[in-house]
């Protein structure tokens, strides 16, 4: 019974998020603000908002990346499951939003509705993991969206950097070390 116990509190207690995704997406998405926000500033560009497409090179990257992992991943848990949907479902929500805003060619709510959207699969992400600063990261997005329809929309850009720094860079890092104590 012991050894039962012993083998339950383990697989609960494991971490299998190294954070990796979370930082890829973090440092991309900051790294895509600020040169927005640059770009945007000095005029350098007549379409500033290009940098945007190198999200598409890391959806390719995260897809082969995942279908690597799944084929080496023995067991998945529960909560893992969960994550998973959770971030599909917001993958699936801002490809919507993307078709709606151009649709009605209205880009200027888009980086609030953004913000907003981040925290949700943050947050819910960190109460599955029982893992505070996604927890954390989730409410700090949905306070700058809150904020972002108060300033001028170019500098929305730096909220968007500064919300995935809190929501994911920093998570990403601090899981990343949690999965690299645990799996030593």
């Amino acid at each position: 019974m012991q050894l039962i116990n012993s083998m339950i509190n383990q697989a609960k207690n494991r971490f299998s998020e190294n954070g990796f995704l979370y930082l890829v997406w973090g440092w991309l998405i900051f790294i895509c603000s600020i040169l927005h926000f640059i770009f945007l500033k000095l005029n350098l560009f007549k379409h500033p908002e290009i940098v945007w497409t190198s999200c598409w090179l890391a959806v390719i990257f995260q897809i082969v990346y995942l279908s690597k992992r799944k084929k080496k991943e023995k067991v998945k848990t529960y909560s893992e499951n969960i994550v998973n949907y959770i971030w599909v479902s917001f993958g699936i929500c801002m490809f919507i939003v993307v078709i709606i805003m151009s649709r009605f060619n209205n880009w200027s709510l888009m980086n609030s509705i953004i913000l907003l959207l981040y925290g949700t699969p943050t947050f819910l992400s960190g109460i599955s993991m029982q893992f505070k600063p996604l927890i954390i990261g989730g409410i700090i997005c949905w306070g700058l969206a809150i904020l972002s329809v108060f300033i001028q929309p170019v500098y929305v850009l730096l909220l968007l950097a500064t919300a995935v720094f809190s929501a994911w860079i920093i998570p990403g890092y601090i899981l990343s070390s949690k999965y690299k104590l645990q799996n030593k």
